[in-house]
């Protein structure tokens, strides 16, 4: 009979060991990072609050601002004269140099004046001829009045003497018109300045003939003292400019084109009599004295007459002003430094400063940049407020 081989132990006891230890150590492992996850959720907040929109600020104060309309002007000048010769004759001497101030009444040119003293001297000697011829007339018709009385002469020879009288009367009248004409004539040979003025480019040469038909002329004078300027201002300006013409001499000021120098303080001398139909603008003139010269005909300057002051204004930066589509407003930091869009009514602007009409009072802080990452109730950090008056650095 043959033996059969005892059967084998099951091996599951073995496998079951291992699977426990793998377990063992997974959870060893796991318990350490369970207990730190567990740690740090006790440590973190429940919430964070986003953190502060760092900004600039300012603080709404109080000045006097002046309101302004504005506009590009031209240097004009009252008077441009272009000096010519009245006679004809040769230019014996210049008397001026180019670019010269002068003085009514200067003398400019010298045209040879002799041919005009010899005329001079013909009339006169003319008239003197003349009043001598009209003296013995008077003399004979005074002798033919008295032999008329006693009836030796004829009234026929009587009134024929009293005619050649009155004949060489009117022409010792008409001889000194003649000498005075001479006389004038030879006076026009000094070409004196008729205006005071700077004189421009020479445009005769010494020892040119001259003639009083002549269309260039000898030179140009420009007065300079005083001298206007012209500018244009928007129509919607108009009532307030002419407020400010009944109020008195209204203040007009000029600066160079790009504002950078201050030229000129003058007044408002004429406002035109219609609006331009085309541009919707109306001309302004204003007179400045000028002694300096800051002045010059032809140049562009810009030019600004005063309308108004508005005393004590609440103002601040134009910066800080936002514009949306329901209006202008801005940012206001209150309490915990939190800032709110507040709505607020401009007034005029005075350079980097507006006016505010409602909406801010003075001392508010408001927000001068940094707008555009703010919302309502965004905190904000800043370094300090700049002082009450900032927003009203003077600015013309």
């Amino acid at each position: 009979m043959v033996s059969q081989a005892a059967p084998q132990p099951a091996p599951a006891p073995r496998r079951t060991r291992r699977l426990v230890l793998t377990i063992v150590v997974a959870l060893a492992a796991l318990v350490p990072a369970l207990f730190y996850v567990q740690r740090s959720k006790a440590k973190a907040p429940a919430s964070t609050p986003p953190p502060a929109v760092p900004v600039s600020v300012g603080q709404a104060g109080r000045r006097d601002v002046p309101e302004w309309a504005r506009g590009l002007g031209t240097v004009q000048a009252l008077n441009v004269v272009t000096v010519k010769s009245r006679v004809d004759g040769q230019l014996d001497r210049i008397a001026f140099v180019e670019g010269q101030m002068v003085k009514a009444g200067d003398l400019l040119a010298q045209i040879d004046p002799r041919p005009f003293q010899v005329a001079l001297a013909q009339a006169e000697a003319n008239q003197r001829k003349d009043d001598a011829q009209r003296a013995n007339a008077q003399t004979d018709l005074k002798r033919y009045a008295e032999l008329a009385k006693m009836q030796v002469v004829p009234a026929q020879q009587l009134d024929a003497q009293q005619a050649q009288a009155q004949s060489l009367l009117a022409t010792v009248a008409a001889d000194r018109s003649a000498a005075d004409n001479a006389r004038l004539q030879l006076g026009f040979t000094r070409i004196v300045a008729p205006i005071s003025g700077r004189v421009g480019q020479r445009l005769v040469d010494q020892g040119s003939q001259v003639h009083a038909s002549d269309t260039t002329g000898l030179v140009t004078i420009t007065q300079l003292e005083p001298i206007t300027v012209t500018f244009l201002v928007p129509q919607d300006a108009l009532p307030a400019v002419m407020r400010a013409g009944r109020a008195g001499a209204a203040r007009v000021e000029v600066d160079t084109r790009d504002g950078r120098l201050h030229l000129a303080d003058g007044t408002l001398v004429y406002v035109d009599s219609q609006v331009d139909p085309a541009s919707g603008q109306i001309l302004l003139k204003a007179q400045f004295a000028n002694a300096d010269h800051a002045l010059w005909p032809g140049e562009l300057v810009s030019a600004r007459l005063l309308l108004q002051v508005h005393p004590q204004a609440v103002v601040v930066p134009a910066q800080a002003v936002q514009r949306d589509q329901n209006g202008a407003y801005l940012y206001v930091v209150g309490a915990g430094r939190t800032a709110q869009p507040r709505p607020v009514r401009l007034g005029p602007a005075d350079g980097g400063t507006q006016v505010i009409e409602s909406g801010v009072s003075a001392g508010d802080t408001v927000v001068l940049d940094g707008q555009s990452r703010l919302t309502a109730g965004s905190r904000v950090s800043f370094a300090a407020a700049a002082a009450a008056d900032s927003a009203g650095a003077a600015a013309p």
